[in-house]
């Protein structure tokens, strides 16, 4: 990437992104255009458990100065982060999901806002009062809650987040029109460590998420037993 001809980029499981830290940060203290795909990101990976399965390797990536890091919901955000990562001048972590993820409708609008870093991905007919965000493979997750509430009588709106730093960067007047600062009842759901989404939920939203390893078995009784389900979400958001 130096001498200037190629981008170069390599592939392994999230949770081996351990192993290549020092290249990863070398690259964005360099500040050059690398590219890392990390396939199996989430505890969606089956019955490795959790020897394979990623709690604190978004985190680790999230923390690392000029290191933007994409965890996109389907294909669509898929293109455009890697569109993004071509783009960009700097290192991109792409983190990826092993399982099958149902595809997202988006409008024109909504559409371009992907490469923003979130963008509202559902909007309730009523006044928004109940926000749902989330990012890769638990997007779908935080749609099926949202159906949940609706049918309570909540109007919530689903923001996917598919990168965080990117989405930092964007003008104050975008983020708030995202999150509203005076729009409290959030929650946020991430199938990983939850600490870097305390600074968008607030004081008084949660975080759905892992603060402790996996355990082995199929990826759909991984997910109900660590709680990460939208049965699981739409109860934390009542209680809010």
């Amino acid at each position: 990437t130096l001498y200037g001809l190629n981008i170069p980029y390599g592939a392994t499981f999230l949770v081996f992104s351990d192993y290549s830290r020092n290249a990863i940060r070398l690259s964005a203290l360099m500040k050059i255009q690398v590219i890392y795909v990390f396939t199996h990101d989430s505890i969606g990976l089956g019955e490795d458990g959790p020897t394979h399965q990623p709690i604190e390797q978004l985190n680790n990536l999230r923390s690392t100065p000029g290191l933007r890091l994409w965890r996109p919901c389907d294909a669509v955000e898929t293109a455009i982060a890697w569109q993004q990562a071509l783009q960009f001048k700097g290192p991109t972590a792409l983190a990826l999901s092993r399982q099958k993820l149902p595809h997202q409708h988006r409008s024109d609008d909504q559409l371009s806002a992907v490469a923003r870093g979130g963008y509202i991905l559902r909007e309730p007919d009523g006044k928004v009062d109940t926000i749902l965000m989330s990012t890769g493979s638990e997007v779908a997750i935080a749609c099926e809650a949202a159906d949940l509430l609706a049918a309570e009588g909540l109007q919530v709106r689903v923001v996917s987040m598919p990168s965080t730093d990117v989405f930092l960067t964007q003008d104050q007047a975008y983020r708030d029109s995202v999150l509203p600062v005076d729009l409290r009842r959030r929650v946020a759901i991430e199938a990983g460590h939850p600490d870097s989404w305390f600074r968008f939920v607030g004081l008084d939203g949660t975080v759905v998420g892992l603060g402790r390893f996996g355990v082995s078995g199929p990826i759909n009784d991984v997910y109900e037993s660590l709680g990460i389900t939208a049965q699981r979400v739409a109860e934390v958001a009542r209680g809010l």
